[in-house]
């Protein structure tokens, strides 16, 4: 049950637009567009997504769209008659794309949420971020809001589980207000340099403050990025456990095949999840999904590879290595590139383009890159298809925070191995100038020793115990284009620094190699920030705090 309460009338201003008022697994029949904005808010939101649905958007939904129609009528049932006879009785899969749902999962592990969000194709996922909501709240039973895992609560690992889970989180509340002020101290509101989000222009604090609206506005964005880089600084604390809520929009294809990889997972959680989303999943689009389940094929492979891996790599030593290792990589990078800018413009083979570049000095290869990447002007003028010919491979080791932000990227191969603590864990610095640092090492050397005394009874299960300060180790494989998305991407100022440096070190390994190509990448910001949120944080607070009352002033 979800610990948020509404009232009988609320529950009736509900009931048109969810599919349950009251459970923690719930789908929504709201227009797409409004459930795309509801989202994105809830993302930034430590309340029920109903309840910012009733706090924030109820009031426009007439002036917006009418409710949806009764679930009886003629055409909705003549619609999912259809969709039985040719999606389950001729098996065309690729009409099960022509439907979708919006569903929110809250209350789930962090867990379940990379294993949700694992899933790229057809789906699109919205996590509830560590850096906008404060996780030292606690439910209506007065317990800090990490994952109860079955098998281990029935395990004689519950009591330490407990324990643990606890000492985590109440270090991570009690740091909290502490870290906001050393932040604040560190760099006051009156040294840092405000640009104006219309004009550009820098602005010192003294000159903002004699406008009582603009001081207001400077204020509230610096609060808000004070607050953002303590939970950054705060959040390898909190363990794998730690409770989160994802909203997905997929289509009905990618929730197929979500539930039924869901079923099959070897940890109870997602077995659980599997069979909540389906239920609401049937009162939305039940067409698309009835044929999950339990997939023996998925499950056999799971448990026999595994097996056969763990036995022919016992005794190996884990071999000391970088953050960022280049794999493999195209050698004839270039000839890739060029060939596929040429192709479309032309009515010769592949090959014979490919033999023609790699006769061209380097003046005549430049210019053709000139022409074809130069004129971008900002990082959403993505390179075009040629960028799709040259393909990287990394091996990455960086910490559990880090590896959720850049897991997000879809269009590119990912796998990690399981959560664990065999790498060691990464320390920010400013826990050491402010006297944290002796109670988090003693917090992940806890940590650590209830990692491993579980994993020996159940290997899988010890992943929720795991603190996003402790590294994984996962692989990227990627073209040229998915790479200058993500450098361009999280390079920028308000990006993570962990995940920032990660990025840098990418494009460190890839300028070595291909340092022309590197070149054409020109939106990669090198610099770095003490508070680089603090621009972007401005620019919202400025739209929500002095445009949106003055409509007719907007751009």
């Amino acid at each position: 049950m979800s610990d948020e309460f509404f009232t009988t009338q609320e529950r009736e201003h509900l009931a048109p637009f969810f599919t349950n008022p009251d459970r923690e697994i719930f789908g929504l029949k709201l227009p797409q567009e409004v459930a795309g904005a509801l989202f994105s808010r809830y993302s930034r939101s430590a309340k029920d997504l109903r309840r910012v649905f009733l706090d924030e958007f109820l009031g426009q939904m007439d002036a917006l769209h009418a409710p949806p129609a009764a679930d009886d009528t003629d055409a909705l049932k003549k619609a999912r008659a259809f969709y039985d006879r040719v999606l389950v009785g001729y098996g065309d899969d690729s009409v099960a794309q022509l439907g979708g749902a919006h569903i929110a999962c809250e209350g789930i592990s962090n867990v379940a949420a990379n294993v949700l969000e694992d899933s790229r194709i057809g789906l699109a996922p919205l996590e509830k971020s560590t850096r906008y909501v404060r996780f030292d709240k606690k439910d209506s039973r007065g317990d800090y809001l990490f994952y109860k895992e079955p098998r281990i609560m029935a395990s004689r690992h519950a009591a330490p589980y407990r324990e643990v889970m606890n000492l985590l989180f109440e270090s991570y509340a009690r740091q909290m207000d502490p870290m906001i002020d050393f932040i604040a101290e560190r760099l006051p509101i009156a040294e840092v340099p405000f640009k104006h989000p219309q004009t550009g222009e820098m602005l010192a604090y003294t000159d903002i403050e004699r406008d009582a609206q603009l001081k207001k506005w400077a204020q509230t964005a610096y609060r808000s990025t004070i607050r953002a880089q303590a939970c950054d600084l705060l959040r390898g604390f909190l363990p794998a456990s730690t409770k989160t809520n994802v909203g997905l929009f997929g289509t009905g294809q990618a929730f197929e095949y979500l539930l039924t990889k869901l079923y099959s997972y070897p940890l109870t959680e997602m077995r659980q999840l599997a069979e909540q989303m389906h239920g609401e999943l049937n009162a939305l689009i039940p067409s698309f999904v009835k044929r999950a389940r339990s997939n023996s094929y998925l499950t056999e492979t799971y448990r026999n590879t595994r097996a056969f891996a763990q036995q022919q790599t016992v005794g190996l030593d884990k071999a000391p290595s970088e953050a960022v290792t280049l794999v493999d990589y195209d050698v004839d990078a270039e000839e890739k590139v060029l060939s596929a800018i040429l192709y479309p413009h032309t009515r010769l083979p592949l090959t014979q383009l490919r033999a023609e570049v790699r006769s061209w000095n380097p003046d005549r290869r430049a210019r053709l890159l000139s022409e074809y990447l130069e004129h971008r002007k900002h990082r959403r003028d993505k390179p075009g298809r040629a960028f799709e010919q040259v393909y990287y491979t990394f091996d990455l080791l960086g910490n559990l925070g880090m590896y959720r932000d850049l897991h997000r990227h879809r269009i590119l191969s990912q796998e990690r191995q399981d959560f664990d603590v065999a790498h060691g864990y990464d320390t920010p610095n400013e826990l050491s100038e402010t006297g944290f640092k002796e109670e988090f090492d003693r917090c992940m050397a806890q940590a650590a020793e209830l990692y491993h005394r579980i994993q020996t009874d159940l290997p899988s299960e010890a992943q929720y115990v795991v603190p996003f300060a402790y590294r994984v180790r996962w692989y990227m494989k990627l073209n040229l284009r998915e790479l200058a998305h993500i450098a361009e991407l999280r390079t920028m100022p308000q990006g993570h620094p962990d995940y920032r440096f990660m990025v840098h070190e990418i494009c460190r390994k890839v300028e070595a190699v291909h340092p022309t190509l590197l070149r054409f990448v020109k939106f990669i910001d090198w610099k770095d920030y003490h508070l680089g949120r603090l621009q972007s944080e401005m620019r919202t607070e400025y739209r929500k705090s002095i445009l949106a009352p003055n409509p007719e002033s907007r751009p």
